[in-house]
Parts: C-alpha cells; structure tokens; sequence
C-alpha cells in the first residue's frame, strides 16, 4: 500500500518545532514562554513520529541497497530483503500514524462530557433501556478511568429513567463518546409481557462536550434564574427549600433545570454548565450545517434524531447502522465491558474519511 504524505508541510514543521526548542533554550518572558511551550507540546507528539519514520526509511534505503550489491551471495540478499520487507512495514505504519497526527483536532476531544440520556418512544420499556444505556456508559467510563456525577434526574414509574443528565469527567471522554449521539434502539421481550412478544423502544442520546466560560461568553443580561422547591417521587425526601433552579436563555429559548442538590448554590454551577454545553453544541451544529454541502462525514454527522444503533436482544446482537458494522456479543456492550470495540470501530471509521477527504485535497 502506498502512502502519500505532504513532506515540505513535514519539513516546515520539523523547521518550526527546532525553531521553538531554540526559543525556549533562550529563556524568553513568563507570557511567550507559557505560549512557547504550549505550542512545543502540541507539536512533539508529530515531531516524534516524523523523525521515527524518516529514520525507518533510511534503514530501508539501505537494506534494498544492501540486497542489490549483495546480488552474488545469495544468503546474504534474502537476509537483506528479509530486513526490507520487514522495514516496509513499519515504514507503512509510522506513515499513516505521522497521517493521522496531521489531521485537524477537535478543539473538545480531551474534555469531558455532559451525557443526556431520554426515554423515547416504548413508554415504560423506553425508561427501561435509557436506564440499561446510562449504566452501560457509567461502567464504560469507570473502565477508562473517568468519573460521573449524575447533574439531574427524572425517573421512570417502572424503574429506568425517562431522563437522566450527567458529566463524565476524564481527560478524553469527548473524544470517545462523540458519535453516541442519537436514537438507540431495542428489540425485546418486555418482563411484563406474557405472550413473549418482542417491543421495539427507543432512547435518544446527546453527547455534549464540558465547556468553560473561557469558550463562550453568555451574558448575564440574557438570562432569567427562577428557583423552586424540589420534587421528589412519591413526596419523599423533597426539599423544603427553594433549591431547585431553572435557567432560561432568553436569546435561544434554551431552558435546564437542576434539582438534584440540596443546594441552590450547586444546582445553579451544574445549570451553568448545562446551559454552556447546550448552547456551545447548538453553535457548533449551524456552523456544521453550514458547511454541509461541502463536506459529509456520515460519522460525525451527531444527528440526534438519527437512529445510529440497534439493540436486538433475540439475537444478542448489536448493529451500528453508520458503519454497518454488527457484533454478536450484545451482553458485553450493554454492560459496557464491550463498548469499546464499538467505539474504536467509529473512530476508525471517522479517521479514515477524514485521511480520504485530507488526500483528495492535497493536504490543504
């Protein structure tokens, strides 16, 4: 397989990466130095696997140069093309990895997330699942290391939630769990069905990256702060205070509530974040529809009402309806042990139409 790379953009990088170590070596003011090293530890990690590569062609160079003069002694020249052949490989490996470095990161990928999880159609059976599917990503999340923190949560009169929002702490959690947005799907026996037949459901998933004041500026003006008792189910363990707080951002009509707290002082900072995500995310799908007609990654596409996976329990299967991909081991996913072969197959996926669509316009 053949590789393409845009080597004077290599170069210049290279070029500039020995520029900043050189500016640095010099001792620059507090601000240029904080800027300096920033920008010295985004580009190492490319830097690193450019010289990789460059090394391993040259070792390559010089095992087919040692194959050709070594054409009388035969030993010699399999042993030589041997270490070609070998080296071949690990030229092809280190180029797309230096591929994949060069592709435009998204700006979230190493924040956390906020994750909204919502009973679609079903009735109870759909608070049932959107149950099964928070639990699947509270154990996906514990096996990569990050934290939950349940923000707001309405409960199905059966069990399960007809809603439930949280934040997923952890370096990265955005980056693996962008493509859960959308509905989910599920196929099964009901417990309450006699007769054994199979309900279809659905739960609709929203994936928004945590977002800080930094990156994006609300106006106090724009916002109407009504605080209310809590309620609890049943009546039980409902505040007596007015903790509860709803946020309304008059300019978009975007409206979130927090209860869950004791603390009107902590459910207004998780309403903050909620409303930062929902309008940062709401921002970013103009600008994505804008530029649709110039680019479709089928992917990334984060549709909400798009039916992206399907959970048919009969079959203990589950299928991804995006990539088309199908894996028989719906126990696992659901549990979340599992969920990470999904996952990584999406961002495979995304990878490659992104190297696609990079190539085919020259790496501009």
């Amino acid at each position: 397989m053949t590789t393409t790379l845009p080597d004077a953009r290599l170069d210049q990088l290279l070029a500039r990466h020995a520029e900043i170590e050189h500016a640095l070596s010099a001792s620059p003011e507090a601000d240029a130095y904080v800027r300096l090293s920033r920008e010295f530890a985004d580009l190492s990690p490319l830097i690193e696997r450019v010289k990789a590569l460059r090394a391993a062609e040259r070792e390559l160079a010089d095992a087919r140069h040692l194959a050709e003069d070594a054409a009388g002694d035969r030993e010699m020249a399999e042993l030589a093309a041997a270490e070609a052949a070998e080296l071949e490989e690990k030229v092809e490996t280190l180029a797309h990895d230096v591929r994949l470095a060069l592709l435009p990161k998204d700006a979230m990928d190493e924040r956390g997330v906020i994750l909204e999880v919502r009973a679609g159609t079903g009735g109870d059976e759909a608070a049932l699942f959107a149950g099964d599917l928070f639990r699947m990503y509270e154990r996906f999340a514990a096996l990569n290391g990050w934290s939950v923190e349940v923000m707001s949560t309405s409960e199905g009169t059966a069990g399960g939630y007809k809603e439930i929002v949280a934040a997923i702490h952890g370096r990265g959690a955005y980056a693996k769990l962008k493509f859960e947005s959308g509905v989910h799907r599920v196929q099964r026996v009901p417990e309450t069905e006699g007769s054994g037949r199979i309900h279809t459901s659905a739960a609709t998933v929203a994936v928004l990256p945590e977002v800080e004041e930094v990156d994006i500026a609300i106006d106090e003006g724009d916002l109407r702060i009504d605080v209310f008792r809590a309620s609890g189910a049943g009546g039980q363990h409902v505040n007596k205070t007015e903790s509860a707080v709803r946020i309304t951002h008059i300019p978009t009509g975007t409206v979130v509530a927090v209860q869950d707290e004791r603390s009107q002082h902590k459910n207004k900072a998780r309403a903050m974040g909620m409303l930062r995500a929902r309008i940062y995310e709401a921002e970013r799908e103009k600008r994505d529809t804008a530029r649709a007609s110039e680019r479709k990654l089928q992917v990334g596409s984060g549709d909400r009402s798009e039916r992206i996976r399907t959970y048919n329990f009969p079959q203990g299967r589950v299928t991804d309806h995006r990539i088309g991909l199908t894996l028989y081991k719906l126990p696992e996913i659901v549990a979340g042990d599992a969920l990470g072969d999904l996952v990584d197959a999406l961002v495979t996926e995304y990878q490659a139409a992104l190297l696609a669509e990079a190539e085919s316009a020259g790496w501009n």
